[in-house]
């Protein structure tokens, strides 16, 4: 399992596309009225190329991680679940410990934020929430491989089909929209990517 999260911005164009004519190109308008953002988190399945239990909200706080990671496991309570993730100190938070020892049942004391135990610092959370032995861990890339996150390549479907020619009149729309893609894709396009070492583009 695969996470990203990402802002979109609310961005309906001023004035209408203008459309093809003969000789002439699509022209669409390239001045905005800005409505406010939404933060997708979602997962992309490697197994299966589907994205799984996204959220689109006005936030991406470490709380609201921890409630998507949360909403995702409650998908298959008792199933295993690998997360890959960057370094985004959201990804190693307080919050994220706690969600993690209670799902797997971890009893032992978490100590205190910034004073001691698996809770004092991020490197120690990281450590804990890495734990081979736990049911529901996580695996953080290093800072310079993006490219190693697959769901990188779902967002930019994400941008070619839905966002770069897309014209939204509010937030709502917005995240109304975003949610109707992950569906259509899932029920028509997801399949695993092709992974490749050799120099090529990954493809789909």
């Amino acid at each position: 399992m695969i996470q990203f999260r990402e802002i979109i911005r609310t961005l309906p164009r001023a004035a209408p596309t203008l459309p093809r004519k003969s000789g002439l190109v699509e022209r669409p308008e390239y001045a905005y009225l800005r409505h406010g953002t939404q933060c997708l988190i979602a997962n992309f399945d490697v197994a299966t190329g589907e994205v799984v239990a996204p959220t689109v909200g006005l936030s991406r706080t470490e709380e609201d991680f921890a409630g998507h990671i949360a909403h995702t496991i409650a998908t298959d309570p008792e199933a295993p679940w690998l997360f890959i993730v960057d370094q985004l100190n959201m990804h190693k938070s307080e919050a994220l410990v706690r969600l993690v020892a209670e799902a797997c049942g971890i009893k032992e004391d978490l100590g205190e934020k910034e004073k001691r135990g698996i809770l004092q610092s991020m490197p120690t959370r990281a450590e804990f929430l890495s734990d081979v032995s736990h049911r529901i861990r996580f695996v953080y890339t290093p800072k310079p491989t993006s490219w190693l996150n697959q769901i990188e390549l779902w967002f930019r479907i994400v941008v070619r089909r839905l966002l770069k020619r897309g014209n939204f009149t509010s937030v709502e729309d917005l995240r109304e929209r975003i949610l109707a893609f992950i569906a259509y894709f899932n029920k028509t396009m997801a399949k695993p990517f092709k992974w490749t070492y050799k120099g090529r583009p990954l493809t789909v």
